[in-house]
């Protein structure tokens, strides 16, 4: 009787090895372990001949019994672990995970939306160093020394004695690209500025601007007034009044700042435009005299006009943001309306 059931025991093994071969996930593993290890299997039933053999063989036989449902317990349980290692990684059946799809910041839209009106006009796009020198970031600009903008209270210096600083805005790149290209030009220089400013709801120490530049033979007032307008009406998408007012800048001569009629209230008057109907966007004007000297232009020959505006402040008209940290927080339920 005991050679009858070590050969049992021997042939549930090999029985039990070949079928742990075919299976391939947890359900046909559940039938293996229900026809090897479970309480009607072969094994079980070897286990009942223990009472009747003598103290020895119960012994013997107990010992092989319990050797041969280790072992296939180690098998069920190795399975087991690669099917659901397996079935974690490739399991079809399981719920998707939803896929954050990343966008543009709404900045980089503003920008190439301006970029993309003023190349259809005709302008390129120019590059210049954040890290500029006071000579291109003032003195070229026609700024005199003793003007406030240099002021270490306005400026961020890196080295103020070798007049080593962050730009206070992108005009040093149309002195760069004037001194390298003759005349003609018709260029936008878009990016970031930095100043000595508080980080509040309408100022931020760090912001984005676009200078633009003409230069030409015969460029007047009313060219830029041209392009100007025809900007506005198209990024904001329909016809909106637009003023040019004096103003004065050490780069251009004669200075203006355009406004256009408030797009949040229409100019009736609200807390955007502080109730006087009309919002400044921009500063622009003729390229003073000087200007063209310190480049090799000779003023005489050529004119042109220049002009620079804030890209945070024009994303808050457009989409009706009442605060310019929103676009630094990077708050994605924020980030994602646009």
């Amino acid at each position: 009787m005991v050679e009858k059931i070590i050969e049992d025991i021997e042939k549930v093994i090999k029985e039990a090895k070949e079928g742990i071969k075919e299976v391939k996930d947890i359900s046909s593993l559940e039938k293996w372990r229900v026809k090897f290890l479970g309480r009607k299997s072969l094994l079980t039933q070897l286990f009942s001949h223990l009472a009747h053999l003598p103290l020895e063989e119960k012994k013997f036989v107990g010992e092989k019994l319990n050797s041969a449902k280790n072992l296939l317990t180690q098998l069920y349980e190795e399975t087991k672990s690669g099917i659901e290692k397996i079935e974690t990684v490739y399991n079809l059946s399981f719920p998707g995970r939803k896929i954050s799809i990343g966008k543009f910041h709404v900045i980089t839209k503003v920008i190439d939306e301006i970029v993309k009106i003023f190349s259809k006009m005709g302008f390129g796009v120019a590059e210049g160093p954040e890290i500029e020198t006071e000579y291109y970031n003032f003195t070229a600009l026609n700024t005199p020394e003793e003007h406030p903008a240099r002021d270490i209270w306005d400026t961020f210096y890196i080295e103020k004695e070798k007049g080593i600083l962050l730009r206070t805005h992108t005009s040093p790149v149309q002195i760069r690209v004037m001194e390298k290209y003759p005349p003609p030009l018709k260029i936008i220089a878009p990016g970031k500025c930095f100043r000595r400013d508080a980080f509040d709801s309408s100022h931020s120490p760090v912001f984005h601007q676009i200078e633009g530049l003409m230069v030409d033979e015969n460029i007047k007032f009313t060219h830029l007034k041209g392009v100007l307008s025809y900007f506005i009406q198209e990024f904001f998408k329909r016809e909106i009044k637009v003023v040019f007012s004096p103003s004065y800048f050490p780069f251009t001569e004669p200075s203006a700042e355009l406004s256009i009629l408030c797009v949040i209230c229409n100019g009736k008057g609200c807390s955007t435009c502080g109730n006087m109907g009309f919002l400044e966007i921009l500063g622009c004007g003729m390229v003073h005299p000087n200007v063209f000297r310190n480049v090799g232009y000779d003023p005489d020959i050529y004119t042109g006009f220049a002009f620079g505006m804030g890209v945070e402040r024009l994303a808050m008209l457009k989409y009706g943001i009442d605060d310019i940290r929103y676009f630094f927080l990077n708050d994605l339920k924020f980030l994602e309306q646009f």
